[in-house]
């Protein structure tokens, strides 16, 4: 009787991503040879090695990009524990990466850094995704970004799926005030006395709370 191995196995033996066996089985490319009562999906290594060599198994020459974020300046030195992190696991993984960091609110959709990394995805450069926490890709929205990985066939990979270290609450309250700094220059003008009291008194606000 022939051994049946899981949907991890069964990845590794051909060098692609567990979303890719996913993606191939609803596609009609692959399927499984036989489903669990729990619908999991299980192969024999016969099947494996007998399928059609049109299909592209290797994608080990695409990379995987490590993504690292900070809202602000005085938060480098969380950036630079982010890298360390990233690199750490990317090395003992032994993938082919790239580290790129942005310096910019989570709300903030047209940073340079994450601009390159949806780029980079759209065009088929990457194998997977890798990120200390989720919202350091983006505050609100990161399972649009997600969706598109898994359309291209890019694992996402999230080291840190509990609470951050990090004081979230500050960070949110700087994202909030981005906004409000924009919208309130729009509405008064970005130099009247009346943005700048708004500011301030915003400002003042999110420290007592942030504080308590």
């Amino acid at each position: 009787m022939n051994k049946l191995l899981s949907i991890g196995q069964a990845s590794k033996v051909l060098g692609v991503t567990i979303q890719t066996l996913r993606n191939w089985d609803k596609k009609g490319l692959l399927k499984p040879d036989e489903l669990t009562k729990g619908g999991d999906r299980r192969y024999k290594l016969e099947t494996l090695k007998a399928i059609n060599h049109n299909i592209v198994f290797n994608r080990d020459d695409l990379k995987t990009i490590a993504y690292a974020r900070v809202s602000s300046h005085d938060q480098k030195e969380d950036l630079v524990r982010q890298v360390q992190i990233l690199e750490l696991y990317c090395s003992r993984q032994g993938f082919n990466y790239e580290v790129i960091q942005d310096l910019g609110s989570g709300m903030n959709y047209y940073k340079q850094g994450l601009t390159k990394l949806l780029n980079l995805i759209l065009d088929g450069k990457v194998k997977r995704l890798v990120l200390t926490h989720k919202d350091r890709l983006l505050r609100f929205g990161a399972e649009l970004v997600f969706s598109i990985c898994e359309a291209k066939d890019v694992e996402v990979i999230i080291i840190n799926k509990g609470d951050e270290n990090i004081k979230f609450e500050e960070e949110l309250a700087k994202d909030v005030l981005e906004i409000i700094t924009v919208f309130s220059a729009r509405l008064y003008g970005s130099r009247s006395k009346k943005n700048k009291k708004l500011l301030d008194d915003m400002q003042k606000v999110m420290i007592e709370n942030v504080g308590e």
